[in-house]
């Protein structure tokens, strides 16, 4: 998510340098200028954004695959690179230098990950059209053309660090509007591959390997289309650092491979697990599958690794660094989990003391949100302090699932509890956004007697400090409090009217 704007915006604009030899000293802050504008229009949604440059993708493939074809057409020759027979000659000739070669013949596909960041959006359809009807041909002429312009412009050693066949297919006189228009591609491409981050971090919440993010929806009409601002900033802020850190699209290749290969070899042992453990697969026909692909992934990442002290170690840096905020994130909140159950109180406990001590009953109807069965911290609190209980209470528990969407017929489950109580349980899949009163509504529609203008909604808010018994090193316990003290509040993350919720606050050590 940091790295593929980057380089993409980077790539752009060092056709400058290929414009004019002396502008290349500005190849690095006009990439800044860019980024910043990327970043700064996320706010007002990708469906305006689509609206605005989408054209502008057609026409980028359409030139792509117009000066292919003009290069291909000076020299034919080069279309004999389909025969295989070239390859197994290459590496018959030299395989140590090949294997080191994968390595770079691997950024030839790169990019085609960002196709189906919106696959959600779109569906399948749409993108497989686009693929097979002009990406994939436009490339692949554009790819033949460079091959023959090399043909005939082969560089010299000196000139390898700075060789651009992909601008040498593209007459003088049209260098600079070239240079534009490759810019506002891969803007567009940047774009998606925010929107997939977005959607990602979205997951990750759902998951509990986030905390809570405050999430915007852009679009009244698709809910997909959303805007997390914490995600947009840190995305950007990580990649005006990396342009800062390699300042060349082909230092930051180094480290681009790396973090792509490394991706493609987890996508096959994920896909393994799906189909062993979701689609009960045998095992030896997904490791026979699976063994194929990773043959594949493991010699690209392999070949990789040889970069690894010159921009390889960047994308093992990032990666390491957002498992350590997930894995905190998620073992932190098991262990407030568990020292809250240890603390609490079962709902059946509450209601045998609600019973004895013959709490009052005052008109209207609270909700109070809880994980579990036991009895919601703001609930007993609320009794103890202001020694009234509403005439109904309902205990609502959104349980988060492994599916993307739930459907309004399997998403409520509602129980009658004795003296007034109700429990619902509903369930909600990690691609939407949570709101207790369209719950409450599917609730009333499975006999839940439930008035929204007459409730009251309680929720609990946890301030944690270090020195507990949580089996967590020091610094993670740091780390876990400082990402609880950020994440969004209850109110808008579970939807709540803000005007009619109120949140008890407790302190406990972590």
């Amino acid at each position: 998510g940091v790295i593929t704007p980057s380089i993409s915006v980077l790539s752009a604009m060092e056709g400058l340098s290929a414009f004019a030899p002396g502008l290349a000293r500005w190849v690095a802050p006009l990439t800044t200028v860019v980024l910043v504008f990327i970043f700064g229009v996320q706010r007002f949604g990708t469906g305006r954004i689509g609206v605005v440059f989408g054209p502008i993708m057609i026409l980028w493939f359409l030139v792509l695959g117009t000066l292919g074809v003009r290069s291909i057409a000076q020299d034919p020759s080069v279309l004999a690179a389909v025969n295989p027979a070239y390859a197994y000659g290459l590496i018959a000739a030299d395989p140590g230098a090949t294997f080191l070669l994968l390595g770079s013949i691997v950024l030839v596909v790169t990019g085609a990950d960002a196709l189906y960041a919106d696959i959600g959006h779109f569906g399948a359809a749409p993108i497989r059209i686009a693929w097979a009807v002009m990406v994939w041909p436009c490339l692949l002429l554009n790819y033949f053309g460079q091959g023959a312009w090399i043909i005939a412009n082969p560089p010299t050693p000196e000139q390898l660090a700075e060789f651009k066949p992909f601008y040498g297919l593209v007459p003088a006189g049209l260098l600079l509007p070239m240079t534009v228009l490759a810019t506002f591609a891969t803007i567009i491409a940047s774009q998606a591959m925010i929107s997939g981050v977005f959607s990602m971090a979205r997951q990750a919440v759902r998951l509990n390997y986030l905390p809570r993010l405050r999430i915007v929806h852009t679009s009244s009409s698709t809910e997909g289309q959303i805007y997390v601002p914490f995600i947009n900033w840190a995305m950007m802020a990580g990649c005006l650092t990396t342009v800062f850190l390699f300042r060349s699209a082909t230092a930051l290749a180094e480290a681009y491979g790396m973090a792509v290969t490394a991706v493609m070899a987890i996508t096959s042992l994920l896909f393994a697990e799906v189909a062993l453990r979701s689609w009960r697969w045998k095992p030896w026909i997904v490791w026979t599958l699976v063994g194929f692909f990773l043959l594949i992934d493991l010699s690209f990442l392999a070949s990789n690794l040889a970069k690894l002290l010159h921009g390889g170690w960047y994308a093992l840096a990032i990666a390491a660094m957002g498992s350590v905020v997930m894995l905190t994130w998620n073992q932190g909140t098991l262990a407030v989990g568990r020292m809250i159950a240890e603390q609490g109180q079962t709902i059946h406990e509450f209601l045998a003391r609600l019973w004895s001590d013959v709490v009052p009953r005052v008109p209207g109807a609270a909700v109070f949100l809880t994980p579990s069965t036991q009895a919601p911290f703001a609930l007993v609190n609320f009794v103890k302090h202001a020694h009234v209980l509403h005439e109904q209470v309902i205990l609502l528990s959104v349980i988060p699932c492994d599916q993307p969407y739930v459907g309004d017929r399997d998403r409520v489950q509602v129980r009658w509890m004795p003296d007034g109580f109700w429990s619902v349980d509903a369930q909600v899949g990690f691609m939407e956004q949570i709101s207790v009163p369209r719950i409450l509504a599917l609730a009333k529609e499975r006999g839940l007697p439930f008035k929204d203008e007459d409730a009251t909604y309680f929720a609990r808010k946890m301030q944690l400090i270090p020195g507990g018994p949580a089996r967590m090193a020091r610094w993670r316990k740091g780390l876990y409090i400082f990402l609880h003290s950020n994440s969004a509040d209850v109110t808008s993350a579970f939807g709540l009217p803000s005007d009619r919720t109120v949140e008890f606050g407790f302190q406990m050590r972590l």
